[in-house]
């Protein structure tokens, strides 16, 4: 069981994270054309497990989505037992973050936030971040829209979840922008939490011993 002290500091970081690190919007639209390529699959199957300097885990899926956040400084784990398993052995929460590859708003959250080193750094942090396309695993993105649902009174893509190592969702959302421009109802004020407040509680969390293993 993930202990509360760590699963505080994820509702804190995230909060920072979707609230407080966030800067505005500087562009109108995420070009998807101009994205870089990805290297031949000869060079991919060269690449260590974890990607590598250059990508993330993504750079070894087949769905296109998955495959335009492969260059993310997001340390971005596909929907498998290795993320969970690793949010086990770390007491890390689940960050979770759902779309599809003609999504617009996905494309604006992934311009403004996952593209960032500032924002992927807390990310990386605090969370073990998985990604889904929707349309690969539409099990999934069905189970966790009618989470999100119900925690909030709305859905839509991104979808964004934040849960337990045993996939207990205690979190829910959908399109935060780098720094509050408009209300959003989901999830309200919960999400108003500064930066200092959430590196007090990971500090405060890092005393506390605990049974299970932190290495990476």
């Amino acid at each position: 069981m993930i202990r509360l002290s760590v699963l505080g500091v994820g509702a804190l970081a995230l909060g920072a994270i979707l609230a407080t690190a966030f800067r505005p919007f500087a562009a109108a639209q995420h070009v998807a054309g101009s994205r870089p390529t990805l290297p031949p699959a000869d060079e991919i199957a060269k690449l260590p497990r974890d990607g590598g300097p250059d990508f993330n885990r993504l750079v070894f899926e087949k769905s296109p989505y998955l495959l335009q956040h492969a260059r993310n400084p997001v340390d971005w784990y596909p929907w498998g037992d290795e993320a969970f398993e690793k949010a086990r052995r770390e007491d890390k929460p689940v960050f979770l973050s759902i779309g599809y590859s003609t999504c617009h708003w996905c494309h604006v959250m992934e311009h403004e936030s996952f593209e960032d080193a500032d924002v992927a750094k807390l990310l990386n942090e605090h969370f073990v971040c998985i990604k889904v396309d929707r349309e690969e695993r539409p099990d999934v993105d069905n189970v966790y829209m009618t989470v999100c649902q119900a925690m909030t009174g709305s859905g839509g893509w991104p979808l964004t979840i934040v849960m337990t190592p045993d996939k207990k969702p205690f979190f829910a959302g959908t399109y935060f922008p780098k720094e509050a421009r408009f209300s959003n109802p989901s999830p309200r004020r919960s999400v108003n939490l500064p930066i200092g407040s959430m590196r007090s509680a990971a500090a405060s969390a890092n005393k506390v011993p605990s049974s299970r293993s932190r290495t990476t």
